[in-house]
């Protein structure tokens, strides 16, 4: 599937190479993006810019790509060595690029829209609401998340499991086996708008994920305001200063996500200090700010002479 992505990705490509003259190639993802837009870039001898999301680099989703990456592997090292300039979403992604590829990639995070955000005067809810946003996915822990919630069903408390995949039944049969049925609501797959709507009305964003780059659903939580309760991996370090705004605890510990959430659903105050903080931080991911640097890097790829001063 993915070689008949990139060779069905060529032709397209170079005919609005023709018809846009674009001065650089952007592509996201190494794998299989990347490959076409290393030869794109080889019969255009146009330079490209590579944006790495974790799952193309290897170890980043091991689960999913370990084995793939052990064949795969020696074709992918010339993708990044040719891109013009690498950008990272996360800090652990640029890590894995810089040790796999031994390429120096620039951070630039997901970002996210800031004019709506809300104010200060947030408030927690009576009960405190926890949401989970995103596909119900072996990589996401879902039924783990079931289980942390159990582990704290002595508290006054409301969640809801936004999303919809291949482990519904499980994750459905896991809420029935515990008794949670009346706390836990999973409206299914919803609109980007809809997840907005329930961030709003969240107080937590829990995800216990096994893997993860720099998920958008994590920025998205920041700017909402919400504590943040999550594994201890990838790009969530970039989002969470641990104690001040969330905790970041060790995957697949459910144990230690039970008591970091218990710690917050039984002390109001610290809950709104933590939504609070997570406000301030978000700004570091405002779409403008991201755009700006963007533009920033393709300036310096038209502007060779510049891309030292640029980029030290």
């Amino acid at each position: 599937a993915m070689l008949g992505y990139v060779l069905a990705a060529i032709p397209a490509g170079m005919r609005i190479i023709r018809r846009w003259q674009p001065d650089v190639l952007h592509t996201h993802f190494a794998v299989p993006s990347g490959a076409a837009a290393y030869a794109l870039a080889r019969l255009s001898g146009l330079p490209y810019l590579l944006t790495a999301h974790l799952g193309d680099v290897p170890g980043g989703v091991p689960e999913k790509t370990d084995r793939w990456f052990r064949w795969v592997f020696p074709f992918t090292v010339p993708i990044w060595r040719r891109a013009a300039h690498v950008v990272a979403v996360s800090a652990f992604t640029r890590d894995l690029a810089q040790k796999h590829y031994g390429v120096q990639a620039q951070i630039i995070p997901n970002g996210v829209d800031l004019t709506d955000a809300p104010d200060a005067e947030i408030r927690v809810g009576s009960p405190p609401r926890i949401l989970f946003a995103g596909r119900l996915s072996p990589q996401k822990n879902v039924p783990g998340l079931v289980r942390i919630l159990g582990r704290v069903r002595d508290l006054p408390w409301k969640a809801t499991v936004v999303g919809d995949g291949p482990q519904r039944p499980e994750v459905e049969a896991e809420i029935a086996r515990l008794g949670l049925r009346e706390r836990v609501a999973m409206p299914g797959w919803v609109s980007p708008d809809e997840v907005l709507e329930y961030m709003r009305q969240a107080d937590i964003l829990l995800m216990p994920s096994l893997s993860e780059g720099l998920p958008v659903v994590g920025v998205q939580a920041l700017s909402e305001g919400l504590a943040l309760v999550v594994s201890d991996i990838g790009g969530f370090a970039d989002l969470v200063e641990d104690g001040v705004n969330g905790h970041l605890c060790p995957v697949d510990d459910e144990g230690a996500f039970a008591d970091a959430l218990r710690g917050l659903l039984t002390a109001p105050e610290k809950l709104l200090a933590f939504r609070r903080a997570s406000l301030g931080l978000a700004r570091r991911f405002d779409l403008r700010n991201i755009a700006l640097a963007y533009e920033e890097v393709l300036q310096g790829l038209l502007a060779p002479q510049d891309v030292v001063e640029a980029f030290p």
